[in-house]
């Protein structure tokens, strides 16, 4: 068994781990500069084909363990499923496909795919009858593929089992041994875990052939005199932020701040320098007379900012550092740890910020189990305060300037004397303008622009929640309070009497969207119930929807950024004079919206176009995809509609 715990120096580089050189450009790219313990333990054994068993916690960087050895062994030019990866849940699921798309930047005709339940079944099927060579899913979805035979294993060569404790908590074991049991039995076998149960340890011995044991002891403790906070990005870019941060944190000495890449380290160095700050970049690609000579400038205090990678910035110890921000999130959280050890030294106090997208909240979870530390929201400081740091700071640096020597010397009391007598001004005019003077690279009243999305940025929820949070509290499954929250603020007559909107969002079908995926993404990460949702009206570029009128600011906010086939929804109220395409019957000479064929599935999954067929009338309905005409017998076909409604919906063929 090999057994490894992360230190601050890593003996063996990506290149000594015999990765191709596609795939080593690649990490580079990335900022990927040395191998974390479990990928340096893993990846040698699944590149010679052995079966792995390994223990390690979420966030030490065991996606690119398995998932670099599958790339560099794959087969390009067989569009066949040929790794299969098992998640418990679907946001794991998508983060290790988004994974697999970025270490395969440099790989032509890889496809992965993600399968997990919720996700339109057509849209599976088409996309399998594609073709892809890395597959990953949730248990269920898996199997529901492989009984209706969309899903061909035959050509497997590994199968990775990630997070299987999770699966066994949450009762997915039993599942997960059929699908092994129906994959060939020569292939290669991954399974980790972060704790290893006797159910998952007989998992292991029952369908993992000799394995090589791997176990990696984690780092759990941060400096218990760092401060740690996070703010959710969103209403303004994250270089506006970070200056805001930079501009009202009261006690920064000295920052530094981490970036992913060596690229990224100098362009925002370059851009905080062009805003007043002095500010350097670290990173590996620097020689070590410079990087030392970059230190030395943070020690002295002639650098105030240093934009570092995580390799060039371990071994710093400075002890003027204050805060450490994590521009961007790492992608595991032994990586955080070290980050925010560069700051909390020799007894001080330290401050940690991190920056978190909406789609990173994983990793940040990820990063607070890992360390066993609540990880604080915060809001960007507002404009006041701001100003008001700054006033403060200006004030307090014409004191000090009024206690030094040179000042009494009289010099510069005659020179305001002179301007008084020569133009008939007061002290206290020629002291605003020199104040004026002093301020005009780095105003003491700050504006913001309009439309920017500051209000947003800078407010937090009465219960200190920001709004994108709460959004999120409200569609967590079994928020009996957020449910009941919901109901308060919405109308119960909604489909009896009450008042809708018509809203237009920014997904249609050319962008593969259905009606179900829809109302899956307002009900789930909305918190709006299905029966408050009602007429679809799918169109080429965007899509029409009703939802409760007055819906509240918060929710509606949340509504612009929720993600549907990885578009915003950017939801709007339609005007009541604003002209939209209306959806009726035509004749022959009119072509249909955006002059398509109909785009219909049969039951493999195979998408085929159908050219409307002349002379025959067309009526839409309103939750379908597809034309529907008069049956000869005119009889109505009366549909369930997705808020669970009976009604008629059109003509049947």
């Amino acid at each position: 068994m090999t057994e490894a715990s992360p230190s601050p120096v890593t003996t063996a580089s990506f290149g000594q781990l015999g990765l191709p050189a596609n795939l080593l450009s690649t990490l580079a790219e990335v900022g990927y500069e040395t191998p974390s313990p479990i990928q340096a333990a893993c990846i040698p054994h699944l590149l010679t084909g052995r079966d792995l068993l390994g223990e390690a916690q979420t966030g030490t960087g065991k996606t690119a363990a398995f998932a670099l050895p599958i790339l560099a062994r794959l087969d390009l030019a067989n569009a066949r499923p040929q790794a299969l990866v098992l998640t418990p849940t679907r946001e794991l699921a998508l983060q290790v496909s988004e994974a697999f798309a970025r270490y395969a930047h440099h790989l032509q005709n890889f496809h992965v795919l993600p399968i997990y339940g919720g996700q339109s079944m057509v849209v599976q099927l088409r996309q399998l009858s594609r073709g892809a060579q890395v597959i990953v899913g949730t248990p269920g979805r898996i199997m529901d593929h492989l009984k209706r035979g969309s899903l061909k294993l035959d050509a497997l060569s590994t199968l990775v089992l990630d997070e299987a404790d999770e699966m066994l908590r949450m009762g997915f074991i039993e599942d997960v041994e059929w699908i092994l049991e129906h994959t060939p039995p020569s292939r290669q076998t991954a399974l980790f875990s972060a704790t290893m149960p006797p159910a998952i340890r007989e998992v292991a011995h029952r369908h993992l052939h000799e394995p090589e044991e791997v176990r990696i002891r984690t780092a759990t403790k941060t400096v218990e005199k760092i401060r740690q906070r996070y703010w959710l990005v969103r209403g303004v870019d994250k270089l506006d932020a970070l200056t805001r941060i930079l501009d009202a944190e009261e006690k920064l000495d000295a920052a530094i701040v981490f970036v992913r890449t060596k690229i990224g380290t100098e362009e925002l160095a370059d851009k905080l320098a062009a805003r007043g700050y002095d500010a350097a970049a670290l990173n590996g690609d620097m020689t070590q007379g410079l990087r030392e000579r970059v230190i030395e400038q943070l020690k002295n205090g002639s650098l105030d900012i240093v934009v570092a990678t995580d390799v060039a910035a371990r071994g710093i110890d400075v002890s003027r550092i204050s805060h450490v921000i994590n521009y961007d999130i790492p992608y595991d959280a032994e990586a955080y740890v070290h980050r925010i050890g560069r700051t909390g030294r020799a007894g001080r106090e330290g401050v940690a910020i991190l920056f978190v997208a909406p789609r990173e909240r994983r990793m940040l979870k990820t990063i607070e189990h890992v360390t066993r530390q609540l990880i604080e929201p915060i809001a960007l400081p507002s404009r006041e305060d701001v100003s008001s740091l700054r006033i403060s700071q200006f004030k307090q640096k014409v004191l000090d300037t009024l206690a030094d020597p040179d000042i009494e010397s009289g010099f510069f009391m005659n020179v305001v004397e002179e301007i008084v007598e020569e133009n008939d001004l007061s002290s206290r005019e020629v002291a605003a303008a020199l104040a004026y003077l002093v301020q005009a690279g780095r105003p003491l009243q700050i504006e913001e622009e309009e439309g920017r999305g500051w209000e947003q940025a800078t407010a937090l929820h009465p219960q200190g929640k920001t709004l994108r949070e709460e959004a999120f509290t409200r569609a967590r499954p079994g928020a009996r309070a957020a449910r009941q929250e919901t109901k308060e603020a919405i109308p119960a007559k909604v489909f009896s009497g009450g008042r809708t909107q018509r809203y237009r969002i920014a997904a249609g079908r050319d962008h593969g969207v259905t009606p179900r995926e829809i109302v899956g993404a307002i009900a789930n990460e909305g918190g709006i119930e299905g029966r408050f949702i009602g007429q679809i009206d799918l169109f080429d570029e965007y899509s029409i929807v009703e939802l409760p009128s007055r819906l509240p600011a918060d929710l509606l906010a949340a509504l612009k950024r929720i993600m549907v086939c990885n578009r915003p929804l950017d939801a709007r109220p339609v005007g009541d004079n604003e002209a939209l395409p209306v959806r009726r019957a035509r004749n022959d000479a009119e072509p249909r919206h955006g002059n398509k064929p109909y785009k219909t599935f049969t039951k493999a999954g195979e998408q085929h176009a159908r050219e409307r067929q002349p002379g025959r009338d067309e009526q839409w309905t309103a939750y379908g995809d597809r034309p529907r005409s008069p049956r000869k017998n005119n009889t109505p076909q009366t549909e369930r509609s997705f808020t669970g409604k009976r009604r008629t919906t059109g003509w049947k063929k």
